[in-house]
């Protein structure tokens, strides 16, 4: 009886939890979190992507500074039938983003203007078609949820600022036809696109709140989503375009 008795109180060993589900986070920068603290690649843990995964799911964190489509191509050898959520942010540095604003510091409106204007066109006639194959890529590599998240206008038209205000409107102009051509072509695979433009109307560099960095050290921080911005702005943006 006791024997028995002893069998009763011994507790059954507890089923395994359950794993958590994939989530392969890909692109640049801005995905990888450049411009809130210093990790390597510049990805750090105040970026959306860990934000989001966080009790969540199990976080493959591929995301790297610099990365091109072509770079995310390979990012997106990781995908397999078990991820179920992939975020990409991309565009940024085939359309040459760090020499854009590098241009934009160092010169007058004029020449900032012309580097811009050439950055847009390159957005407007090129990218499509890298978006596509890098899209279509993914699409072939898993059946998984694909949310692409763009790009924030990075200037408030506000004094002071280290943009004069015809610097920031083409720096904003050229954002706006980044997140068009995004959601285009995301759209025609079927993937979910999150424009962040409306969540950080009132954050950008030059305001009073900013989730956008201005002209900072160190430098590849300088024009990037802060911790703020991550958290803020591009954390429930992403958690509404998945609930």
């Amino acid at each position: 009886m006791a024997a028995v008795l002893l069998t009763a109180l011994v507790p059954a060993p507890s089923a395994p939890a359950p794993a958590a589900p994939e989530y392969v986070a890909l692109g640049d920068s801005y995905a990888a979190g450049v411009g809130t603290d210093k990790e390597s690649c510049g990805r750090s843990d105040r970026a959306y992507p860990a934000l989001f995964a966080r009790d969540r799911y199990d976080l493959d964190f591929r995301a790297c500074s610099g990365a091109t489509t072509a770079d995310v191509e390979r990012q997106a050898g990781v995908l397999s039938s078990a991820t179920q959520l992939v975020t990409v942010t991309v565009g940024g540095n085939d359309a040459q983003f760090t020499e854009v604003m590098t241009t934009c510091v160092l010169s007058d409106e004029r020449t900032c203007g012309e580097r811009v204007s050439k950055a847009e066109r390159f957005v407007r006639e090129e990218l499509p078609g890298r978006l596509d194959r890098l899209f279509g890529g993914l699409r072939s590599r898993t059946n998984a949820q694909v949310v692409v998240l763009g790009y924030p206008r990075l200037f408030e038209q506000s004094d002071p600022c280290s943009f004069s205000e015809a610097k920031r409107t083409a720096v904003n102009h050229a954002a706006d036809a980044l997140a068009e051509v995004l959601g285009d072509r995301a759209g025609s695979f079927g993937f979910t696109f999150v424009d962040v433009r409306g969540p950080f109307e009132g954050h950008g560099a030059c305001g009073d709140d900013p989730w956008v960095n201005d002209l900072t050290y160190p430098i590849t921080s300088s024009y990037h989503a802060n911790a703020a911005g991550h958290r803020d702005g591009y954390l429930p943006a992403l958690e509404a375009a998945t609930s």
